[in-house]
């Protein structure tokens, strides 16, 4: 199991926490003082109150969580963030209001959720020829409809 170091800021008053025993994301909280409301379309950057520390090899993905956006249209900007291991300012969640009423993030809110996981970083090899596949060039509907 992998070790995540957490440095508590003064505004911050939830910790990150998984809420379930078989949970992949631990739930981020808004560490604000104030209610953000976010008008149709509008986005803001919430800040966590809290910096991490993560082991050589490992990245946090922050992504959205699926209860503000399926019901209220709540989103990240950038689908899922990353956060590299060499990383130390505080996390702050890039969010987006994509339905078409104003939406109000209240303080402590649970606004997304931070999967920790494991990367390497890849050789890079110029060639001057890929090996063939079945699937080929086939981009975007290239599989089918189903």
């Amino acid at each position: 199991m992998t070790v995540l170091k957490i440095k508590r800021l003064a505004h911050n008053k939830i910790l990150p926490e998984y809420k379930t025993e078989g949970a992949a994301g631990m739930d981020l909280s808004a560490a604000i003082e104030e209610p953000i409301t976010l008008k149709p379309l509008e986005r803001t950057l919430v800040p966590t109150g809290i910096k991490i520390e993560l082991e050589h090899g490992y990245e946090a993905q922050v992504r959205p969580r699926s209860g503000l956006s399926i019901k209220h249209g709540i989103t990240l900007i950038n689908c899922v963030g990353t956060v590299d291991e060499d990383y130390r300012g505080e996390l702050c969640v890039p969010v987006v209001n994509l339905s078409n009423e104003e939406y109000t993030i209240q303080p402590q809110e649970r606004i997304a959720q931070m999967v920790i996981a494991r990367v390497e970083q890849a050789k890079i090899e110029v060639v001057t020829e890929l090996s063939d596949t079945e699937r080929g060039e086939g981009g975007f509907g290239s599989t089918g409809k189903n």
